[in-house]
């Protein structure tokens, strides 16, 4: 124990004697455990917010989506061109054809279904449509539902209030803001009250919302404005075809019986042939967090991969410091050597030195991961989580990092004859 602190303390005084070469050495070992650590902890970060998100509205949520053709070839479907339209969709792996869904779909699962509370339709612009106040003006998502939406949602109105059934049925200009709206674009003037445009159509604001956050699949309902779905189709979209419908279940028990009696409503409303494949999928929170999880996995470890490229060439740069530290210090081996050490003990040393100057910049670089986490933070909507997963595996491949590319210096130095590097100049 005694010879390795000593071993570690030679090491130390070769950094200090040396302090910006050992740092130019150290930066590819920060720069790839930092870039490392980071890029999980976004990941993290990003499915810790999905799972909250998805956990505050419900796991008794099913959502219906229209189906994209998965069918290896044409027919199975009964219901004519009605049904046509070939729109993405997650969820089920059987096989499916293109389909859409409207606005009936959603009345006929909350008339005719025993097991759900309600059955919302939605239709979303994304980042699509252009909103404008006076002089500001700007891209942002408008989403057309109806009244129940912002209830199972568990949206809360701050100021003002919600459209009704009646703003539906007329089809009114009533329009709903996110927190950011009101920021970006009314600043300290009370929005309620005033007119907006909405893609040059005028719409009265009736209410804002309570900050919300980013919500499932890095959605901003903060930044979006929500209008009655019949408003929306009729004098936005100018279509009768809706983009999804969220079914909140009693409770989660009935998950999978009201999927089946979901799919049975609608292959009926949708005239399918018994043998016919569904046009449309039935996805559960479960299984959109699942994919959520799957796909932030899978980008961390490849940008996590990509970012660990970094470490082998920061270790690559260790192994030539060390060879020309071996070099310069050729004279101090062959006395050391002529005093009695053994190969062992030069082999071990400049090891030690090896993994001490790897394992510094892992701990340097593991800062700096918490100094780009905290960038992100403050100057972005992504969410970073450091955990000591990532901190525990970024050092410990550092470490052996330095091990591995410190072994043949170490090799070279040990194998040096102690007459000849006695005459070294």
């Amino acid at each position: 124990m005694r010879r390795i602190l000593e071993n570690i303390k030679i090491a130390f005084n070769s950094l200090f004697l040396n302090k910006l070469r050992a740092f130019l050495t150290m930066l590819g070992i920060i720069i790839g455990v930092g870039a490392v650590v980071a890029v999980i902890s976004v990941g993290a970060g990003t499915e810790a917010t999905i799972t909250e998100n998805m956990q505050s509205v419900g796991t008794n949520i099913l959502t219906v989506s229209p189906a994209r053709d998965t069918s290896m070839g044409p027919g199975g479907h009964g219901g004519g061109e009605r049904y046509g339209g070939d729109m993405f969709s997650m969820g089920s792996e059987e096989e499916t054809v293109a389909g859409e869904l409207y606005l009936e779909d959603a009345r006929a699962l909350k008339a005719e279904s025993s097991l759900i509370n309600e059955a919302i339709a939605t239709v979303s612009s994304g980042m699509n449509s252009t909103i404008s106040y006076l002089s500001w003006s700007g891209q942002t998502g408008i989403t057309g539902t109806t009244e129940e939406y912002f209830s199972v949602m568990g949206y809360e109105v701050a100021d003002g209030s919600l459209f009704t059934g009646n703003d539906i049925s007329n089809l009114s200009n009533a329009a709903v803001i996110g927190d950011t709206i009101v920021d970006d674009y009314f600043g300290m003037i009370n929005p309620v009250g005033e007119t907006i445009k909405i893609n040059g159509q005028n719409f009265i604001v009736i209410g804002v919302l309570e900050s919300i956050g980013t919500a499932t699949f890095g959605a901003d309902p903060d930044n979006s404005v929500y209008i009655p779905i019949t408003t929306a189709q009729n004098k936005l979209t100018g279509t009768n075809t809706i983009d999804s419908i969220i079914v909140k279940v009693k409770s989660e028990e009935l998950i999978d019986r009201a999927t089946e009696e979901i799919t049975a409503i609608l292959r009926e409303q949708h005239q399918i042939i018994p043998d016919g494949f569904n046009d449309f999928t039935v996805s559960s929170s479960t299984q959109l967090l699942e994919m959520a999880s799957s796909i932030s996995e899978t980008i961390s470890v490849t940008l996590g991969g990509i970012a660990a490229i970094s470490l082998l060439v920061g270790g690559i740069g260790i192994m030539n410091i060390m060879f020309v530290s071996v070099t310069e210090r050729t004279r101090e081996i062959g006395i050391r050597k002529a005093i009695g050490a053994k190969k062992r003990d030069i082999l071990i040393q400049f090891i030690t030195e090896s993994i001490v100057l790897s394992l510094t910049g892992g701990i340097i670089g593991v800062g700096f991961a918490f100094l780009i986490s905290w960038i992100l933070k403050t100057f972005t909507d992504l969410t970073s989580l450091i955990t000591a997963y990532p901190i525990v595996l970024a050092i410990s491949f550092s470490t052996i990092i330095g091990l591995i590319f410190g072994i043949f210096p170490a090799m070279r130095a040990a194998s040096l004859n102690p007459i000849e590097s006695l005459r070294y100049e």
